[in-house]
């Protein structure tokens, strides 16, 4: 227990918990610490409930300039950095939350010959589990007496029940981004840690997803590893005398920065170099997304060969700008894919590709202006994930398209649940059927397309980055 009396210095109403902080640090060549701010919906939330409100945003030092940063006291006011091991960061990141919990809340193993939890993974385990303790520590100091606190997603699963044992005068909120995996699928962990998770959670006053459907697959486990009791509305938790409310908050897409980005001479200059690359009078098909695996990307590229087979009246009138960014690529089987989505490639132009026309145009650096460029000139938006707790690009789309967009949407994408009406649904796994999908996108008539479109939007931007930070918020309030 931390002791607040005379506590001046560390009295934060509201924080923050997330891996990722709102400043990264890199080391110059001179020595000299350069800092560059991030975005996103926790920003935008901390930025709109003002500065009077005694916020703090504590996260983790990810590299050596942010470790460099910490040594030397260098920070931005209301956030606090902790500095790790790098290698119980490396083991409770890499190893434990990327390579375990990603894999096993996106259902992505290849469970004839993995996972394998053997020594090796429970010495990783007890880095995670350091990792979220000195979590809950730098909460505890730095919370004053009655706070709230929201946690953010999987890598900090531990911090809520860790955090209510020293602190139980908090209130504590824990927030999912990606999908939950069904009981069946969860129990590949051991059982054990698969109950440490759900415990560590249920610490919180309040767990909260992006969808219903998480938030339920959540709720079964629960009932399932640990024999927890659920109300009749499915949205309390009862586990050892303590009870915690689920909570749904589907991040939207911030649609006022959105338009506001996508018009800025730099946009503007991409718009014209994408349309000299594809060449005049064609339809572009986009996609925009970082080389996770749970992105589709490969069997995206197949689905978009089966259509010029299938549909050969296609060919040399419709692009494919396939912007799949390198991800993770610390870890060999995210080396390997980014590899696949190059290959895929390739085989595309070389098969299809004439004089004056390739059929692919594969981008792999990163650059927002170029994608927002895309996401205004796209015809078509290809978003086909195995499985997505959100996806963002799902929405961002229909936001700055120029002339309207037809999405086509897998039914494993959290949007699915907020856009899958007005959107073209796909089976993920099935190449034929999003080869036939693409088809009827690329000859949806203009003004279905244009009515589509300002419906999706709608959609998109119902709960912007903001105002869903904002929400869960108020909902530890209540």
């Amino acid at each position: 227990m931390v002791d607040l009396a005379g506590s001046e210095e560390h009295a934060a109403r509201i924080l923050v918990a997330s891996n990722r902080g709102p400043v990264s640090y890199s080391l110059g060549d001179d020595g000299e610490l350069e800092s560059r701010r991030g975005g996103g919906g926790l920003v935008s939330g901390l930025s709109a409930i003002g500065p009077e409100a005694g916020a703090v945003w504590v996260c983790a030092a990810l590299g050596e300039g942010d470790r460099e940063a910490v040594r030397r006291g260098v920070g931005e006011p209301g956030s606090r950095m902790i500095a790790i091991e790098p290698d119980v960061f490396h083991a409770a990141y890499n190893d434990i939350a990327n390579s375990a919990l990603w894999f096993v809340h996106h259902m992505l193993y290849q469970t004839p010959l993995e996972p394998l939890f053997d020594e090796e993974f429970r010495t990783q385990w007890a880095a995670y589990q350091t990792y979220n303790a000195a979590f809950a520590d730098a909460l505890a100091e730095e919370a004053a007496e009655g706070a709230a606190v929201l946690v953010q997603d999987y890598h900090l699963s531990l911090v809520p029940a860790m955090l209510r044992e020293r602190r139980p005068d908090l209130r504590v909120g824990h927030f999912s981004h990606t999908p939950w995996a069904p009981p069946d699928y969860f129990r590949l962990l051991p059982d054990d840690i698969a109950a440490e998770l759900l415990e560590g959670i249920l610490g919180a006053d309040r767990a909260a997803f992006l969808t219903r459907r998480w938030a339920d697959a959540f709720a079964a486990c629960c009932v399932a590893v640990l024999g927890a009791t659920l109300s009749d509305d499915g949205l309390e938790i009862t586990w050892r005398g303590r009870t915690t409310r689920l909570g749904v908050h589907g991040l939207g897409a911030d649609g006022d920065f959105l338009r506001e980005r996508s018009r800025r001479p730099d946009v503007a200059d991409r718009i014209e170099a994408l349309r000299t690359e594809a060449g005049p009078g064609r339809k572009l098909i986009v996609r925009v997304d970082r080389t996770e695996l749970s992105k589709n990307i490969v069997r995206g590229l197949l689905a978009y060969r089966q259509l010029l087979t299938d549909h050969p009246g296609w060919r040399t009138r419709v692009v494919h700008l396939a912007f799949a960014y390198p991800s993770r690529q610390d870890l060999s089987i995210y080396r390997e894919y980014t590899a696949e989505v190059a290959r895929v490639a390739d085989e595309i132009n070389a098969e299809f590709g004439t004089a004056d026309w390739k059929p692919v145009l594969l981008k792999v650096d990163d650059d927002f202006a170029r994608s927002l460029a895309a996401y205004r000139l796209a015809d078509v938006a290809l978003v086909n994930p195995i499985r997505d707790g959100m996806n963002l690009v799902a929405k961002e789309v229909p936001v700055v398209s120029d002339n309207g967009v037809a999405l086509v949407l897998s039914r494993e994408a959290g949007a699915f649940e907020e856009l899958g009406d007005d959107a073209i649904v796909v089976n993920p796994y099935d190449i034929r059927a999003t080869a036939a999908a693409l088809n009827t996108a690329l000859t949806q008539p203009d003004a279905d397309r244009t009515d589509r479109t300002k419906r999706l939007a709608s959609a998109a931007t119902a709960l912007p980055p903001s105002q869903w930070f904002l929400d869960q918020l108020h909902a530890l309030d209540d």
